[in-house]
């Protein structure tokens, strides 16, 4: 394999560099003990039409536990446009990590199509002998213990999962989790404790997301579902009010270029600040993406900036439809670390409710709802659009989103609120909104 194709996956080991920055900040955090770098490094593998931030929570959770910032990796792949090499990249890729980490094995975790990748990864005796410890997560139950019952195995899964019918594997450990959603199962505190203790032995200390006395935020940018890194990316980063949807200042706090390998960052964040990313590929056709996300609290290197795939691909086919029209605006919101689930959750814009059952039935599993008038009767219909329905995770609304006169849109999820301004979808770009 050329070094060329096998960069877009291998070095997201730049985060290394941003992570090794952190390090020394990070020991001197009033609830974060020493890290301990005599564990082996994880390596993170995620699901379909996700990307390395599936593990941000984890990620924080395992640094508040002690686990070394600069020993924990993601492998981004894509899922939807498969070449057959991604059990090749990812053996290159933790060959690189042992090779940086100087490290014998790794403990490998993979959530959903991330699991039966790493699962075909294990299967094989001699990359076998490169994983410690193995944790399979919310994906199909297999028959055997990975690496032909050499190594010790996790299965983490919950009846709540209406994507993976999940079982107890009687030649692994388990940890049955109740109801909790496709992503939940990933990166619940619940999730945490299990992997915690089958890595460690013992129960961790903390099972939230401790604030820290450092919040350095980096990250990539990338294609939604495709995971190609964006190259010379512009990122802007603004602080926002998030009672009124404005810019704090006219200037941007900080200015990024993303590398050749997608990276950009990091910055040290304000406590309890709400900040708008602003995402401009420079390519002509490329939509200017505005990204608002909830106040950090410790260090995270893995905010990722999706951007949308060119339309020959089978996500950005789909994204095609989507219009760009200086009378409208269109909006993402985005929940991270779970599913919205008609009747256990609430998502509200502005007055209208999104979280119904035909939006967001539980077996639906949907995380990221489209907003915009797809009709262009310039009215809110509520109704559903296009082919979304046709992949899993994804929604769109009908919904008018009037950007004229400096129009502000109130989006609410479970009592967390977020207004944010109504860009004009051609010559501003699209708006997302992220709740953690």
């Amino acid at each position: 394999m050329k070094l060329s194709s096998l960069s877009v996956f291998v070095l997201s080991i730049a985060a290394a560099t941003y992570l090794s920055s952190c390090k020394k900040e990070k020991e001197n955090n009033v609830d974060s003990p020493t890290c301990d770098n005599s564990q082996p490094p994880l390596v993170m593998v995620h699901g379909a039409l996700a990307s390395g931030d599936t593990y941000a929570s984890q990620f924080m959770r395992f640094s508040a536990n002690g686990f070394c910032e600069d020993r924990m990796f993601v492998f981004d792949w894509n899922t939807v446009g498969s070449d057959g090499q991604d059990t090749t990249r990812l053996r290159l890729f933790i060959d690189s990590i042992l090779a940086l980490t100087k490290s014998k094995q790794v403990v490998l975790m993979g959530h959903s199509a991330g699991g039966t990748l790493s699962y075909r990864f294990c299967s094989d005796s001699s990359r076998a002998a490169k994983v410690a410890k193995y944790i399979h997560i919310g994906s199909s139950p297999q028959t055997v213990k990975a690496g032909n019952g050499t190594i010790p195995t996790l299965n983490i899964w919950s009846p709540g999962d209406k994507v993976v019918s999940g079982a107890d594997n009687p030649q692994a450990e388990n940890a049955k989790l109740d109801n909790k959603d496709h992503y939940e199962v990933a990166t619940c505190a619940e999730a945490f404790v299990a992997m915690y203790k089958f890595i460690t032995g013992k129960n961790p200390s903390f099972t939230d997301i401790r604030p820290a006395a450092t919040r350095k935020v980096g990250g990539r940018v990338v294609t939604l579902g495709e995971n190609t890194p964006i190259i010379n990316a512009s990122i802007k980063v603004y602080e926002v009010d998030n009672t009124t949807g404005e810019r704090k200042q006219s200037s941007p706090s900080f200015t990024f270029t993303s590398d050749n390998k997608g990276n950009w960052g990091p910055f040290e964040a304000k406590s309890n600040t709400y900040y708008e990313f602003e995402v401009n590929t420079g390519k002509a056709g490329d939509r200017v993406v505005h990204y608002y996300r909830e106040p950090f609290v410790r260090n995270n290197p893995l905010v990722y900036l999706r951007t949308f795939p060119s339309s020959s691909s089978t996500v950005g086919a789909l994204l095609s439809s989507i219009p760009k029209d200086d009378a409208q605006s269109v909006y993402v919101v985005f929940s991270a670390n779970k599913a919205v689930i008609s009747g256990r959750d609430i998502l509200r814009v502005d007055t209208a409710e999104i979280s119904i059952p035909k939006f967001a039935a539980d077996n639906a599993t949907t995380i990221a709802f489209f907003l915009y008038d797809g009709n262009n009767n310039k009215q809110s219909d509520i109704s559903s659009m296009g082919f979304f329905g046709s992949f899993p995770f994804l929604e769109a609304v009908d919904m008018f989103l009037n950007p004229e006169n400096n129009q502000k849109t109130l989006f609410e999820f479970n009592g967390r609120k977020y207004k944010v301004p109504n860009w004009k979808s051609n010559s501003d770009g699209v708006g997302i909104v992220v709740f953690d």
